[in-house]
């Protein structure tokens, strides 16, 4: 099977012509909705997936109403709320340099530019301006440290490592 990247999650029917509301957990919305493009509907539970194509879709209110082609009635797709919505990793869009995927960053080890080790990153958090990157302290409490070029120096995903600048009053 596939690793699979989750682009959204369908949480609810909108409206009787069989259109769905998506909460979008994906950067290019703008491309994983667009019409034609393939995504996969994933149970959670029992892992079943069915394959399905974007007829239609428009952001309203901070979700995605997608439509999907071939499913033009709310009994047609009320059944798989909850579903989340997936793409393979094969799929993945290139990214600019210096941009990341998050499953990219989540398990990198994270060292000061004097060597010292500082963990490993375990969540990322998107607050506001910036993405922050919750560490785990070898013991101790977690540190965050904001995604900014004055303190990441430098990402090297495949050998999971990332080098940081710590500035005064980060720890």
């Amino acid at each position: 099977m596939d690793q699979w990247l989750s682009v959204g999650k369908l949480v609810n029917t909108h409206g009787i012509r069989g259109e769905v509301k998506v909460v979008s957990q994906t950067d290019f919305p703008e491309e994983r909705f667009a019409p034609r493009n393939v995504l996969t509907l994933l149970q959670p539970e029992t892992k079943q997936t069915l394959e399905v194509e974007v007829q239609s879709a428009r952001l309203h209110k901070n979700m995605y109403i997608v439509k999907f082609r071939g499913y033009d009635n709310i009994n047609d797709v009320e059944k798989y709320k909850g579903w989340e919505l997936k793409v393979s990793k094969n799929d993945l869009v290139d990214l600019e340099e210096g941009e990341y995927y998050h499953h990219q960053i989540i398990g990198c080890k994270v060292n000061t530019d004097d060597g010292e080790e500082l963990g490993v990153i375990t969540e990322i958090l998107s607050p506001g301006a910036n993405d922050v990157w919750v560490i785990q302290r070898p013991k101790g409490k977690q540190l965050l440290i904001p995604v900014i070029d004055d303190v990441v120096l430098d990402v090297n995903v495949e050998a999971k490592l990332v080098k940081v600048h710590l500035m005064e009053g980060l720890i």
